[in-house]
């Protein structure tokens, strides 16, 4: 099941192909991508179920943060706060790491894997850490541009705070124009990370970004809700 509203925004940044500098993940799903050495990404992100909060309705905000260590490896560190009418505000902090293990850039291959710790710091955020790691493999399509990623996670967690332990990552990257691109990706599992997102991504310039579009639950309708980014890398 899933223990906390703030919980269900997981790493959200995005990639938009050949126009905007790599970062961690699609949307929810991790990328293969990695952010270069000595560059900082920062990200402001905002989601909502626009429901009364007596019928599930809920706002949350965050700010993550990415930074490179190497060419291939990456950390970051992220806050979220929610609020959903019950007046008390679940607050949760996540750590993550990323390491790129091949690349193969005249095929378009590329192999990753990394884990995510999200931390809550108060009751209503959950009383026990949880825990993900994951491998993933992405190819480029370079005539149309269109990247596809697949893989797997496990989480590290009990099973009854957290649901199903394991499932499989997908997603799609496809650029429309120099600016824009279309994107979608999917965890499988019912579980806190058990979403399909779609959405669009805008290259406001090289170093900056904005995405938007819905995730939709696994689980049902009554999951569904909307997100906004906006990022810069320094």
């Amino acid at each position: 099941m899933r223990i906390t509203l703030v919980g269900k925004l997981i790493m959200l940044v995005l990639l938009l192909s050949g126009a905007a500098a790599a970062q961690s993940v699609i949307f929810n799903a991790p990328s293969t991508d990695t952010l270069e050495k000595g560059k900082i990404y920062v990200e402001a992100d905002f989601g909502a179920r626009f429901k009364s909060y007596a019928n599930g309705g809920f706002q949350s905000y965050g700010f993550r943060t990415v930074y490179g260590l190497d060419r291939r490896t990456e950390v970051g560190a992220n806050f979220f706060v929610s609020r959903d009418g019950s007046g008390n505000l679940p607050r949760e902090v996540q750590f993550n790491f990323k390491r790129k293990v091949y690349e193969n850039e005249k095929h378009g291959i590329a192999v990753s894997g990394g884990g995510l710790v999200n931390v809550p710091m108060t009751k209503s955020a959950g009383s026990r850490p949880t825990s993900i790691v994951y491998a993933n493999v992405s190819k480029t399509i370079p005539k149309i541009g269109t990247r596809l990623t697949g893989g797997m996670y496990r989480a590290i967690a009990r099973k009854r705070d957290f649901g199903k332990m394991w499932g499989f990552i997908v997603g799609v990257e496809q650029p429309i124009t120099k600016r824009l691109a279309v994107i979608g990706d999917w965890f499988s599992g019912a579980n806190r990370y058990g979403y399909a997102f779609v959405g669009m991504n805008i290259a406001v310039t090289k170093r900056q970004f904005l995405s938007f579009g819905y995730n939709f639950g696994n689980t049902g309708v009554g999951e569904n809700y909307f997100a906004i980014t906006y990022g810069i890398t320094f």
